[in-house]
């Protein structure tokens, strides 16, 4: 599933590609995918209007239009954006598409159908509506401590919990409690304020250097643990067999010698 990082280098992508141009007209094959919206309604609603901006809040990503609506968008486990100018270009599985005055297009795909695509008046409502926290790449380190500190549960499951911390994943949570040699299960409790500074700090650098690195993993630092993910794979800081468990409800990948449970 697009994780923050992955969002955030949709954000930039439509940002460098779609603002200020006239919606000329618009397609819609969304039915599953729409919330609080129908598809004749939506496209009514965009044709003519024009993105003013781009902003992401944990894995959303909100397309600001002139008008101060929001066009409200979730990738689900498979969804994408492209910015293309023949039909032919359009992904297989475009679920809208926007035809801008430039003769360009940016459409939507979501193969899967799991996204979710809406239009509302204001966006902190909407944060709110969808019980989201606040955005991790935003989140400073006071406000990290003062969240955990004291919380049950596991490490992962905290990490992953969108109402607490919005924007973190199955995988770059791994990654994160990889590098802050954190185990999964983990109890949060067990956490100094120390120990929970450090993993703000980690948290912070493995978001920044997967944006930074286009959210690839083939991209990613060879000594991460991500591009390793996998059966018979090694731990890129001991060498030894990585190990692969359930942790928060997911299938977690850890290094038992580097991550040890007590």
């Amino acid at each position: 599933m697009p994780e923050l990082p992955d969002v955030e280098i949709s954000r930039r992508y439509l940002q460098s590609t779609s603002l200020h141009k006239a919606i000329k007209d618009v397609e819609v094959h969304a039915s599953k995918e729409l919330k609080g919206i129908t598809g004749k309604s939506l496209s009514k609603d965009l044709r003519g209007r024009k993105i003013s901006c781009a902003l992401r809040h944990g894995k959303h990503l909100l397309a600001g239009l002139d008008d101060g609506r929001w066009l409200t968008m979730h990738f689900g486990m498979t969804g994408f954006l492209r910015y293309h100018r023949r039909h032919e270009e359009r992904p297989e599985h475009t679920r809208l598409r926007l035809g801008l005055s430039n003769g360009f297009n940016l459409s939507y795909d979501c193969a899967r159908r799991l996204g979710r695509l809406g239009l509302v008046k204001n966006k902190q409502r909407f944060l709110v509506a969808m019980r989201l926290g606040p955005d991790a790449l935003q989140l400073g380190r006071d406000n990290f401590i003062a969240l955990l500190t004291g919380r049950r549960g596991q490490i992962k499951s905290a990490l992953m919990d969108q109402s607490l911390l919005a924007g973190v994943g199955n995988v770059y949570s791994d990654e994160i409690l990889f590098q802050a040699k954190l185990h999964p299960r983990l109890p949060v409790k067990r956490l100094g304020r120390e120990q929970l500074a450090d993993l703000h700090r980690v948290l912070k650098h493995v978001l920044a250097t997967a944006i930074g690195r286009g959210a690839d993993p083939r991209r990613l630092p060879r000594r991460w643990l991500t591009p390793r993910r996998g059966r018979e794979a090694s731990c890129p800081g001991c060498g030894g067999q990585l190990k692969n468990i359930n942790a928060a409800g997911r299938s977690s990948w850890y290094c038992p010698a580097c991550q040890p449970e007590s």
